[in-house]
């Protein structure tokens, strides 16, 4: 089952996050049609951006611990996880404890088409270059398989930009920080929406900078629930 190691990382009576439907067993998808991608700013025990690419009825999915660059110079790892429900593209909020338990984000959104005609053909090769056309990531990129006993598993990959009209020196994840979903909105607004309260016995992150992150994100949420407004910035 396409989803199946989705499912037992997680316990739908208490996580928000979608359970997915099951994807129609079908022929392998061929051709450089555009599909839904999206990227997903995932605060836990680190901060990491979850790309995701459908690709026949599930989102194929690279967390991506620094996030992606513009600059075609940076290669960024890109570790594979398992496969997620295509709902899962749209998901924003809290995940109050287990697995992936932290704020998620969706922090850039559209659509992506491959350079290539059959993408599984790449996937196998360890290659897939594509076209992205989103809020914040536009133009050609490239995931590559790295090589080598670092990492027997295969799950090491390098996410690259290449060289166009949508490269540069931009520091894409800190000038376009916010949400695509929520007018802008910044973790302490998506964690004012949801449950403050559960994150005094239950943090994901308790020390180092992303601790230090999350403690900041908490007492800005405390306000917005206090009663102040939520400013609201660029996406």
């Amino acid at each position: 089952m396409a989803l199946e190691k989705y499912r037992e990382k997680r316990n739908f009576s208490k996580t928000p996050e979608p359970k997915g439907s099951v994807p129609v067993t079908k022929a392998p998808a061929k051709g450089r049609t555009p599909r839904f991608f999206c990227v997903q700013k995932h605060l836990a025990s680190h901060l990491h951006y979850d790309l995701r690419l459908e690709h026949n009825g599930v989102l194929l999915s690279w967390a991506v611990p620094k996030g992606p660059s513009l600059d075609s110079t940076v290669k960024r790892l890109a570790m594979h996880v398992e496969d997620h429900p295509v709902e899962y593209g749209t998901f924003e909020g809290v995940i109050p404890e287990g697995y992936g338990a932290g704020i998620v984000m969706l922090w850039d959104v559209g659509t992506w088409r491959p350079e290539i005609d059959d993408v599984d053909a790449a996937l196998k090769k360890g290659d897939l270059k594509f076209q992205l056309d989103g809020y914040k990531l536009k133009g050609s990129w490239a995931l590559v398989q790295t090589r080598g006993s670092r990492d027997p598993s295969g799950r090491s990959w390098l996410l690259i930009k290449h060289r166009d009209d949508w490269s540069g020196p931009v520091d894409v994840t800190a000038e376009f920080s916010k949400s695509v979903k929520n007018d802008g909105a910044d973790f302490e607004d998506i964690l004012a929406a949801d449950a403050p309260d559960v994150w005094t016995a239950n943090r994901p992150a308790k020390g180092g900078a992303t601790g230090a992150m999350l403690a900041e994100i908490i007492q800005k949420a405390a306000a917005l629930k206090a009663g102040k407004k939520p400013k609201r910035r660029s996406r």
